[in-house]
């Protein structure tokens, strides 16, 4: 049976907490996280995300970003705390009040730092003025349509379908991101840069680290992923390339593995294909890898 999966009650009304789930952001939210003990060049993962956007020519001097779905402020954070120099203005936007009210106490050593409650969806329509749009681990979390059969779509997703050609499964049931298509298909239309990250439905895995592939779907379609009081879905990051490239985008798109830099040495191997989990360091190790291998990261320029 088709159904719509939404989490905005749940992120207006309740207290969501993150400690519920394991974020890669949180994970590795400053250089004294456990998990770093995983990384070539430990760091905050929003310093991190900092020096991938300078290389890439995108985060520049003078450089005006919006954050949607900022959690508790920690890429934010990461981010100032290493370029705050190269960032005139921030602007934090956020569904949830809660999330806005962890925001702001995280952020308040930055005076160029602003707030406002709002959903990503709508705020699209009407912002334009800034260089950088980020929105990471957020759209796993909007609207999805379930149960859906190749022969019978509801108008909404068969129009996207076939707009942009977008492949689905040609039997059995599968989900849609309708939320994250929409909401790809409307910033496109902008003329900033976006950075997202997300679960992801297609993973790419390092080619170096082929053993991560192990027990992993890597050509599927949006899963539901159980949650504290709610469900999130991966992402079929294919559907949000054709959508971006349709609107005359340049996109580039990777593993977070690479992003944040995963050792590859024999003794990350060995607890992966082993699941050795007998000491706390064995256990760390494991728990970011199986986690962070789904992830993946996309830029539209």
């Amino acid at each position: 049976m088709q159904k719509q999966h939404s989490t905005r009650d749940y992120h207006v009304k309740d207290s969501p907490d993150l400690m519920t789930e394991l974020t890669i952001c949180e994970s590795l939210a400053s250089g004294g996280s456990p998990y770093m003990i995983a990384l070539d060049k430990p760091g905050a993962y929003g310093a991190m995300i900092g020096d991938f956007l300078i290389n890439r020519g995108i985060l520049k001097p003078g450089a005006s970003i919006m954050e949607a779905g900022g959690g508790y402020g920690s890429l934010m954070k990461g981010l100032l705390s290493s370029h705050s120099h190269l960032i005139s203005d921030v602007r934090m936007a956020d569904l949830s009040p809660y999330m806005l009210k962890r925001q702001r106490e995280a952020l308040q050593d930055w005076k160029q730092v602003s707030f406002v409650q709002g959903d990503i969806l709508l705020l699209s329509e009407t912002v334009s003025d800034i260089d950088l749009l980020i929105i990471n681990e957020v759209i796993g979390d909007l609207d999805v349509i379930t149960g859906l059969r190749e022969n019978d779509l509801p108008e909404e997703v068969s129009g996207l379908v076939k707009k942009y050609d977008l492949e689905i499964p040609s039997s059995g049931l599968f989900n849609f991101n309708t939320g994250a298509i929409k909401l790809v298909e409307a910033l496109s239309k902008k003329n900033f840069a976006i950075f997202i990250t997300e679960h992801s439905s297609d993973p790419i895995i390092p080619e170096a680290m082929d053993y991560l592939k192990e027990d992993l779907e890597l050509d599927t379609f949006p899963r539901e992923i159980l949650l504290h009081k709610h469900s999130e879905y991966t992402i079929r990051f294919s559907h949000l390339i054709k959508i971006a490239e349709a609107a005359g985008r340049k996109v580039s798109t990777g593993s977070l593995i690479d992003l944040v830099g995963l050792k590859n040495t024999n003794e990350m191997k060995f607890i992966f294909t082993s699941h050795a989990c007998s000491t706390d360091r064995q256990e760390i190790i494991y728990e970011l890898l199986d986690h962070i291998r789904e992830y993946r990261w996309l830029l539209i320029e």
